[in-house]
């Protein structure tokens, strides 16, 4: 896949939150994905003892949910762990592994936040600008904003805002009396389509199936590193 990145990475914290800022103008908040044919996921799994991080995008059938093709890159890290700056901690090994890839996916999803971001500019934001393509973000916990907890079935869904009432995102349950997950716009595609694409890409778990077999390949690929 082609990769374009807008600055480098080799940031201090200020200069992070400086290119967040360019980030959120360059990211298109709607858009529409027509019949995807492949879905990709991407998650990374950090060994903080070795400081080394293991990127891992899978690529799968959209229908089925079936795996066509997998990549891991393994690199040193090299930015600390800041709340609201972790795409400069995890995105440069996820943007190398995304290289790696030969499928061209029509939509991505990524394991952490995108609009619904102290700086409307998450992972999810930054990943999806920098490879030009439909892409959700799908956080396991809230980062910014507030919201009433949506009902106890799959499916149920309820608006997050932020602190001037603007939707930034949506807690969605996905599994019966589990914990919802958060979904936002990472860039090119609307919050509907984000959330219904994230339902029809479950298989019974919490997390889409996409960002869970990612999950699944960056924690395989850290404990054969050991």
């Amino acid at each position: 896949m082609k990769v374009s990145t807008f600055h480098k990475w080799n940031v201090t914290p200020r200069e992070a939150v400086r290119i967040q800022e360019q980030l959120r103008r360059k990211v298109l908040s709607s858009g529409r994905v027509p019949g995807p044919a492949l879905v990709a996921g991407a998650d990374a799994a950090f060994d903080l003892e070795t400081r080394q991080v293991f990127a891992a995008v899978v690529v799968l059938a959209f229908r089925a949910l079936e795996p066509v093709e997998t990549v891991v890159h393994q690199e040193r890290l090299s930015f600390p762990y800041i709340p609201g700056l972790l795409s400069f901690r995890e995105a440069p090994a996820l943007l190398h592994a995304f290289e790696k890839v030969r499928h061209n996916p029509d939509v991505v999803f990524i394991d952490g936040h995108g609009l619904s971001h102290p700086r409307a500019a998450g992972i999810a934001c930054h990943i999806g600008v920098c490879l030009d393509k439909p892409t959700i973000g799908c956080a396991k916990s809230l980062l910014v904003g507030r919201h009433r907890a949506p009902g106890l079935s799959r499916g149920s869904t309820s608006k997050l805002y932020d602190a001037d009432g603007h939707v930034i995102g949506t807690v969605v349950r996905t599994r019966d009396r589990m914990k919802p997950v958060f979904v936002s716009v990472g860039h090119k595609i609307s919050l509907a389509q984000a959330v219904r694409l994230t339902l029809v890409c479950g298989k019974g778990y919490r997390i889409p199936e996409p960002t869970r077999q990612a999950d699944l390949l960056a924690e395989r690929a850290k404990r054969g590193a050991r």
